[in-house]
């Protein structure tokens, strides 16, 4: 079972949100509107990893990628000129420090059980690594795109890890909350699990239910998918 992270397994938006606040009232601006704030965080994240998926500008890892848009955040709310570098850069990895949905502990842990359990995300290995630590997410791999040479949705992410792991695309089911992933992976040929995240865009913009009548297996949670897969 490969999985993707962002949103599927941290809760990134309440995280961010918390992270910007704190940071901004340390220098003496606690008010904002964080949640927009990391909503357009997020927002070119998204937009520059799709762009290098399809072969679109010089090669970034995420961590860049957020720096790149978090100097123009800062610039915007007034952050830039009160906050120095060492605050800028402990703030840029605040994607290292997301903190995991109530049940991704202890339902990953169930998967394991059964399944290998490895990341396939946009995040680079370094990110993935230092938030499996904080959030106490018991991978057995972290595979990213600094290990398999691409972004998603493109079809190296899918065909390399399952390469990576030593099996065919057939013996592997991708995990996610975002049905375009998932349609990604089946056109690859590997199975596929969806769990539904309905406060990953904020509780007061809570996700619609997608139809998930084509994936193999669509569950509320982890602690779910791991009952109706025969997990302990």
């Amino acid at each position: 079972m490969i999985f993707d992270v962002f949103g599927t397994v941290v809760n990134w938006r309440d995280s961010i949100i918390a992270e910007v606040s704190k940071s901004a009232t340390e220098h003496g601006m606690p008010d904002g509107d964080w949640g927009r704030f990391a909503d357009e965080w997020r927002a070119w994240y998204g937009k520059s990893t799709r762009e290098l998926s399809s072969g679109d500008g010089p090669w970034r890892l995420v961590d860049e990628i957020h720096r790149e848009k978090l100097d123009v955040l800062l610039e915007e709310y007034g952050l830039s000129e009160i906050m120095n570098e060492e605050a800028k850069q402990h703030l840029n990895r605040a994607w290292h420090r997301l903190d995991g949905w109530p049940d991704s502990p202890g339902g990953l842990r169930r998967l394991k059980s059964k399944y290998i359990i490895a990341t396939a995300s946009n995040g680079n290995l370094a990110l993935l690594v230092n938030m499996a630590k904080h959030a106490d997410l018991p991978w057995d791999a972290v595979m990213s795109p600094d290990v398999y040479g691409a972004y998603k949705p493109s079809p190296k992410v899918y065909n390399n890890a399952a390469k990576l792991l030593g099996l065919n695309t057939e013996q592997v089911m991708m995990v996610a909350a975002h049905v375009g992933d998932l349609e990604a992976a089946s056109r690859q040929g590997l199975a596929t699990g969806f769990v539904y995240r309905p406060f990953e865009r904020g509780s007061e913009n809570p996700v619609e239910m997608p139809d998930t009548s084509s994936f193999d297996v669509s569950a509320t949670d982890f602690d779910d998918m791991a009952n109706q897969l025969g997990c302990a």
